[in-house]
């Protein structure tokens, strides 16, 4: 097999948004997509824009994707990279697509100068999670992570709150 990665283009934005649509329907969670080809060229390679991607072809065929950004770690002084979504094609699952993808964006990171190169994963996904332990990656199970989105964001930015029971 032959791998190409390469940084993902205006181009790539309808085979980005097909790789999103995929991802979602395996983490089931399909119905929460609103992404579309404008909204992902706006964001990813609109003027502004904080994310990057990268594509990845097997025998010149897409097989995969990544879309990350840089956060701050201030206890590190120094950035880091975030690995939003990672998603391989079934067909190309167990090819080292997977393995590639995250070894580019940790040399990514290197030669950024980021301290982290993080990412979130469910919990029942194990074939991620042995992947993720096989090149070393540690569990940060000490933290829990929390978000705010749609209705309970707009809420909460316009000040109305509910007390939560203590």
């Amino acid at each position: 097999m032959t791998f190409v990665l390469r940084p993902a283009t205006p181009d790539d934005a309808a085979t980005i948004l097909r790789f999103i649509r995929e991802l979602a329907a395996y983490e089931r969670a399909e119905h929460e997509v609103e992404a579309t080809e404008e909204t992902i060229r706006s964001s990813i390679f609109g003027e502004g824009a904080v994310t990057r991607a990268l594509m990845c072809e097997v025998n010149g065929k897409a097989a995969g994707f990544a879309v990350w950004f840089y956060n701050y770690s201030t206890w590190q002084a120094r950035k880091g990279l975030y690995l939003e979504d990672l998603y391989v094609t079934p067909e190309f699952r167990g090819s080292g697509a997977g393995k590639l993808i995250l070894r580019k964006l940790a040399e990514i990171a290197v030669k950024e100068g980021c301290g982290r190169f993080e990412w979130s994963v469910l919990d029942w996904n194990e074939p991620a999670i042995r992947v993720y332990k096989a090149i070393g990656a540690e569990p940060q199970d000490e933290w829990v992570r929390y978000r705010l989105s749609g209705k309970a964001l707009h809420d909460f930015a316009a000040g109305v709150t509910e007390a939560a029971p203590a």
